[in-house]
């Protein structure tokens, strides 16, 4: 399904990749100095994991990368196109800036649910006032698209950002978990846009998906040390929701702009593969969002109110490591998402095959501890 003879900026988006890790690897560190100062640091409850107060706003560090990154891109010849002609990456910017801001005041002070969901619709409404907007959705059964107006567009984009910006905030319990989450379903946005700028030779509306989705995946990959059990400062709501909303962004981004007639009648998966790897990229930590609203409707409390049954804690229960579990976290995510991917580069019965044996490893490791942790656990 890939094309060939396309030049695509790809040496120069691993560069912005590179940066934005070593920006986020060295703001961090800064960052962690100042949130102790200013008093954002997480005091252990009930339902944590962690047994000693640790500083928070590590999303800010991310964000310093992610802006330095695309500083970076704009003064690379074969990356600045991408800025003159496409609204996606100014939306991004500002909208990230809306959301790192919540996540400060909420890292520091809190916020209530309902403010929280505000300033989450104020920086998705503002990325699609800004341009960067769902505006087409293909049909496979009738081999058509639908176009979407403003209004509708704004909507479906609002409703895809708060989703995932909610998603990743649920899944943040573990060092290191929603960072490498971050990373994994950056990376594979950036391989699906890579191919649609192989699919479109190099089209100049493809660059914004794949150079965010590099600085997104520097940012998670340069947090990583920082945050990896035993983590030394935590992303916070700042970090969190900075992750999900990017990752709304770079999706929406690869959304509609797969050439319909390079695709025969039946080729659905190719034409609906945007919204597959949406889809699949954010499964596990949508499904665990869904299932812990569920779970505290049927118990009569609020459905932001918190607990400790989440996936991460279950798998915590039944005998995994800490950093075990974070491990299990990312196999799952990352079949998922990779096979979404695999659709569109490789032979699909392939892909089926190679799903089928990484979720059947998945669920082996998955359901059977090691011996020694379940020693440790009945202990």
């Amino acid at each position: 399904m890939i094309g060939s003879g396309a030049v695509v900026p790809l040496r120069e988006l691993v560069l912005v990749l590179l940066v934005s890790a070593t920006v986020t690897f060295l703001a961090t560190g800064g960052i962690r100095v100042l949130a102790i100062a200013f008093g954002a640091v997480a005091v252990p409850r009930d339902r944590d994991v962690h047994v000693k107060p640790i500083p928070r706003m590590g999303g800010v560090g991310m964000y310093v990368g992610v802006v330095a990154a695309v500083l970076f891109a704009h003064q690379l010849p074969a990356l600045r196109r991408g800025f003159d002609y496409a609204p996606d990456i100014p939306a991004v910017l500002v909208a990230a800036t809306i959301i790192v801001a919540v996540g400060i005041v909420d890292d520091r002070w809190g916020l209530d649910a309902l403010t929280k969901f505000a300033g989450q619709v104020t920086a998705a409404g503002v990325m699609a006032v800004m341009g960067l907007s769902w505006y087409v959705v293909y049909n496979p059964f009738g081999n058509t698209t639908v176009v979407l107006d403003a209004l509708q567009g704004g909507l479906v984009t609002v409703a895809v950002s708060v989703t995932l910006i909610n998603a990743m905030n649920f899944v943040d319990g573990l060092d290191g978990l929603a960072a490498g989450l971050g990373l994994i379903c950056a990376v594979a946005v950036f391989v699906f846009s890579v191919g649609l700028l192989y699919e479109q030779g190099g089209d100049v509306n493809t660059y914004p998906p794949a150079l965010l989705a590099a600085a997104l995946a520097g940012g998670c990959l340069g947090f990583l040390p920082h945050n990896f059990q035993p983590a030394r400062i935590f992303m916070g709501d700042s970090g969190s929701m900075l992750i999900g909303l990017m990752l709304a962004a770079v999706s929406t981004g690869a959304s509609g702009r797969i050439p319909l007639t390079g695709y025969g009648p039946r080729d659905f998966v190719g034409l609906l593969s945007p919204l597959l790897l949406v889809g699949a990229v954010m499964f596990i930590p949508v499904l665990d969002l869904l299932l812990a609203i569920v779970r505290r409707v049927r118990a009569g409390v609020s459905f932001s109110t918190p607990d400790k049954m989440h996936l991460h804690h279950r798998l915590l229960q039944i005998g995994h490591s800490h950093r075990r579990v974070v491990l299990l976290i990312y196999l799952w995510v990352g079949v998922l998402a990779f096979g979404a991917v695999g659709t569109s580069l490789m032979d699909r019965r392939l892909v089926v095959l190679l799903m089928a044996g990484g979720l059947v490893f998945a669920l082996v490791v998955t359901a059977v501890p090691g011996v020694r942790q379940r020693q440790r656990t009945e202990h």
